[in-house]
């Protein structure tokens, strides 16, 4: 299994030999490896079996440090970032040719961000190069909020895993671009659209892709556990499918289940994005066939809860 430690030097000394790490950021676990090297991206697609057309997120330890990857930053782009970095906010740009195309997944434009943890800031900053960082899971399945979920999933295959805790948000950024004159979310995620639409006004929200996607993060069946996840009632789901042979995910409600993960008792949609994908991995060691599952209120980041619960149910 991967070394799992806080020793910056290590992670740096390993992304410099072109190896991969799972670092810490503020929304889930990121697989990460110098975004400049083509081996060691490619690296990042082979331990994750990730697909090509997939674009990957690059991380940078400022807003300065974007114009050296990105030919330029529209004005809307550049208020959220100014408001939002550090934090769960990833800007798709135009991308300079320093940035491979593996990177982008043959795009003319790139996802770059700047991740709100202490730790992975100061590895950044130590670096001379970005850090290309996908979420250090299997592809297509959960994403990891804790050192010991990467471990679970790729601590075979990795090296090190630096450790910085449980993640804060507990979802992935959203990713905000300007398409057509017009400021628009591709993905939704831990910073929520009202928060957007404070900065910069009316957004355009992107539905999801189902095969090559413009942003990472956009197929649409993703952020799978290992059973079949249904949506839908809890009350009408269960009769129609065996209790006895049902987890429940819930937001609020108790059903007094002893396979069941309510995501927030107190309904608390910050807790219920904080819980979501630790919840979704409890159900893969529950002996149950499947997972009946509710959505949560609409607004805040409710919305990129719904996302992924969609996004898990889905079958392509």
């Amino acid at each position: 299994m991967a070394e799992i430690g806080t020793d910056i030097g290590i992670a740096k000394a390993l992304l410099e030999e072109a190896q991969v790490v799972a670092i810490p950021t503020e929304t889930v676990y990121g697989l990460a490896a110098n975004a400049l090297s083509i081996p060691a991206v490619t690296r990042i697609f082979t331990v994750k079996n990730r697909p090509q057309f997939d674009p990957l997120i690059v991380h940078v330890p400022n807003l300065a440090r974007v114009h050296e990857y990105a030919e330029e930053v529209p004005d809307t782009l550049h208020a959220l970032a100014e408001q939002f970095w550090p934090g769960p906010l990833t800007l798709l740009l135009k991308k300079r040719a320093v940035i491979p195309d593996l990177v982008t997944s043959g795009l003319d434009t790139v996802g770059i961000r700047c991740p709100d943890h202490a730790l992975t800031r100061q590895l950044l900053e130590t670096l001379s190069f970005p850090l290309a960082a996908p979420s250090a899971n299997p592809f297509g399945y959960v994403s990891p909020v804790t050192p010991q979920h990467v471990n679970d999933q790729l601590g075979d295959r990795i090296p090190y895993i630096l450790d910085g805790g449980p993640c804060r948000v507990g979802i992935e950024s959203t990713i905000v671009g300007v398409e057509n004159g017009q400021t628009t979310i591709y993905r939704m995620g831990g910073l929520s659209l009202e928060d957007i639409e404070r900065v910069v006004g009316p957004v355009h929200v992107q539905a999801h892709s189902s095969s090559n996607p413009k942003a990472p993060g956009q197929l649409k069946s993703h952020y799978a556990p290992g059973k079949r996840l249904i949506l839908g009632t809890i009350e009408e789901l269960l009769q129609q499918y065996p209790a006895h042979r049902a987890a429940l995910l819930t937001f609020q409600a108790d059903f007094n289940s002893p396979y069941q993960f309510i995501l927030s008792p107190t309904g608390s949609l910050t807790e219920a994005a904080q819980q979501l994908f630790t919840a979704l991995r409890a159900f893969d060691k529950m002996p149950v066939d499947f997972i009946l599952a509710e959505l949560v209120p609409d607004e805040g980041l409710g919305r990129a809860i719904n996302d992924r619960l969609r996004r898990a149910a889905a079958v392509d």
